[in-house]
């Protein structure tokens, strides 16, 4: 038994932040929700409540990060998806009533970020993220299904855009779910990182940053696992994390085109989880261009046979480098 709660438009702004929501006080406090150990991982720094269903999530964007800027030019797409990751993380505990304590994970993503939001500046850059929850679905278990509808800006500027479907489950339910793997004992065991696609193929400086392994065919390649990736696993975890597949993908995008490109939009549906103890197999397919003539890839992915997740990609022409 479940029921919708599709919550109206805000009317005006409340004048509340960080110390709006009984549960979240101080910044620190916002800093837990995200899920991070390294708090110096953590990018919010402000959440203003609207209303119920509407908040705007501050994020800070650093002058430059070992991982999510692989050049001196530009950020990698995945600190827009990051930030997103982030101020979702925030809205749900400190908006909707979601405990912190439940296990959430994408089911679906759309995203899109612009080119000229990803290059690098002298200083650091602030982006403002407006998040509307337009459903949300509370089971009687107290498992939540929920849709939410993100626009960033800098400084007033456009700067990307997603909606992300996304679940929230109590440990007692998420454990049901995940039968034996709800163990992250798994975490440990993961087998030690397989060989890298050459770095420069997949838009990367290190190998360290590489998710990919080589299989011997064109368009082909094998998800790579490094656990001991500061930035990727923060922490251990019972399935290898969502943001860890987006790079995958995007490195996968990369790869599928000569010629240097950035992904800047990803259509991806999540269908289960992806575990540590058996090999992930990715592969592309090169779709015809978007209506704007910039090209696309699909990225299929493999477990066991069974489709994990699917990503349809759009890239620009990389002018920032």
């Amino acid at each position: 038994m479940s029921h919708n709660t599709a919550e109206a438009p805000c009317t005006g702004e409340a004048p509340s932040i960080t110390s709006a929501s009984p549960q979240v006080r101080t910044r620190s406090a916002l800093k837990e929700c995200v899920g991070k150990r390294d708090l110096s991982e953590v990018f919010v720094v402000d959440c203003l409540h609207l209303c119920d269903s509407e908040q705007t999530v501050t994020v800070a964007w650093p002058r430059a990060h070992a991982f999510y800027t692989p050049t001196p030019h530009a950020h990698s797409p995945l600190l827009f998806t990051e930030s997103v990751r982030q101020a979702l993380a925030v809205s749900c505990h400190t908006a909707l009533g979601i405990p912190m304590d439940y296990h959430l994970g994408w089911t679906y993503l759309n995203l899109a970020v612009v080119p000229e939001a990803l290059r690098t500046t002298r200083r650091p850059a602030t982006l403002d993220l407006r998040i509307v929850h337009s459903a949300i679905k509370r089971r009687r278990l107290g498992s939540v299904q929920l849709t939410a509808h993100v626009q960033g800006t800098m400084d007033g500027v456009y700067a990307g855009s997603a909606e992300v479907h996304y679940s929230a489950h109590p440990t007692s339910i998420y454990n049901r779910l995940r039968g034996p793997y709800a163990d992250r004992t798994a975490f440990l065991r993961a087998a030690p990182p397989t060989s890298a696609v050459a770095p420069g193929r997949v838009g990367r400086t290190h190998t360290r940053d590489v998710v990919l392994s080589p299989t011997g065919a064109t368009d082909r390649w094998r998800l790579r696992v490094d656990t001991g990736h500061s930035v990727l696993y923060d922490h251990p975890h019972d399935h290898i994390p969502g943001m860890v597949l987006l790079e995958a993908v995007s490195q996968a995008a990369r790869a599928c085109f000569a010629a240097p490109a950035t992904p800047v939009a990803f259509d991806t549906t999540f269908d289960g989880y992806v575990e540590f103890d058996a090999p992930c197999l990715l592969a592309g397919t090169r779709l015809s261009p978007d209506l704007q003539g910039r090209p696309r890839v699909r990225i299929d992915a493999h477990q066991r046979e069974r489709r994990v997740f699917s990503a349809v990609v759009t890239l620009a022409p990389d002018e920032t480098r």
